[in-house]
């Protein structure tokens, strides 16, 4: 595992939460349907999880652990404009679990994700979709879905910056006078 642990919040298909710390990335042991997640919880214990118990890990700046509801405190599912931030634009459609979700508003995530070799190293290395939430500035910084969380994937848009215009090349102040002239003699007339 990585040195540098960040604070998540973990939240199960049963929609148990559990708060701990994990990586960034590479937080996962194991390969397909074995593959489970290594969870530092806040009393020091290592956590293994099975990653098909997993809906959603948020990375998050504060616990909020007097929240049992929403501890993320993701008040935003999807995005009210087009996101200016580069990346992949996707709708997420959760899988329904055994308990069944209060609101449809759950069960739909949009996120941006990375449009480089990082999209697919998270979905190799981790087994999962690494987004940023449509709110950057709520409590939930990052998230993490795993594949086996998710029923349906949109791609909404490819968002990248804008390309410059092509610098036109400038012109001496002959060839404007020339192109000027020939602009208003037709090309086939004798001048008078």
């Amino acid at each position: 595992m990585a040195s540098s642990k960040k604070k998540v919040i973990l939240r199960r298909v049963t929609g148990e939460i559990l708060p701990g710390y994990l990586p960034l990335s590479g937080f996962t042991r194991g390969a397909g349907s074995s593959r489970v997640v290594e969870l530092l919880d806040l009393s020091g214990r290592l956590i293994e999880i099975p990653l098909g118990e997993v809906r959603m890990i948020s990375y998050v700046r504060d616990f909020n652990l007097a929240d049992t509801t929403n501890p993320e405190r993701l008040t935003r599912r999807s995005f009210l404009a087009r996101p200016r931030n580069e990346g992949v634009w996707v709708r997420m459609t959760f899988k329904a679990s055994e308990r069944s979700l209060e609101r449809t508003s759950e069960i739909i995530l949009e996120g941006l994700a990375a449009a480089d070799l990082s999209l697919l190293d998270s979905l190799i290395e981790d087994g999962g979709l690494h987004v940023a939430p449509p709110d950057i500035r709520s409590n939930t910084q990052r998230i993490f879905v795993p594949r086996a969380a998710i029923e349906s994937l949109q791609i909404l848009a490819v968002i990248t910056t804008p390309s410059r215009a092509k610098p036109v090349p400038e012109r001496t102040p002959e060839e404007i006078q020339k192109s000027l002239f020939e602009a208003l003699t037709p090309r086939n007339t004798r001048p008078n």
